[in-house]
């Protein structure tokens, strides 16, 4: 004779059993939160997706931007920049700043300027004391507040 339990008597039946029992007292969970729980999620990631791309699409196709080619230190109160500078047709208001730095790295001047178009500038920066090295800040141009 076999010692096999019979069917929904064995101990893996047990635990849905009891569930039966549960859910025929009490009633099952409702499924309406967990949709709307993954509803709501979906549509947070989307935005925040969106808002990701968005921002990206803008911000990799600036109107200007700027670079420091080289600097010659003239004298103890002047430094020239070599500074070159890509816009795009429709810019606005485009200003450049650079600045000097003397050797203790303390700020020992700064210009700003308006290039013409895209090229290379030759740029003239005052100086209260010998520099020793040039940073462009960069260019910012109408509708672009970050400097580039």
């Amino acid at each position: 004779m076999s010692t096999t339990p019979g069917p929904g008597t064995g101990p893996a039946q047990q635990p849905a059993r009891h569930d039966d029992e549960l859910a025929h007292r009490y009633g099952r969970p409702a499924r309406w939160p967990w949709v709307v729980g993954l509803l709501v999620t979906l549509v947070l990631v989307g935005v925040a997706g969106s808002m990701v791309a968005w921002t990206a699409l803008r911000s990799s196709d600036p109107a200007v931007q700027s670079a420091v080619l080289a600097f010659d230190v003239v004298d103890e109160h002047q430094v020239d920049a070599s500074v070159r500078i890509e816009m795009s047709d429709d810019a606005e208001d485009v200003q450049c700043t650079l600045r000097a730095y003397a050797e203790d790295k303390s700020t020992v001047g700064e210009t700003t300027f308006s290039p013409s178009g895209s090229g290379r500038f030759e740029v003239d920066i005052r100086t209260e004391r010998r520099a020793t090295s040039v940073e462009g800040l960069g260019c910012t141009a109408a509708g672009q507040e970050r400097a580039r």
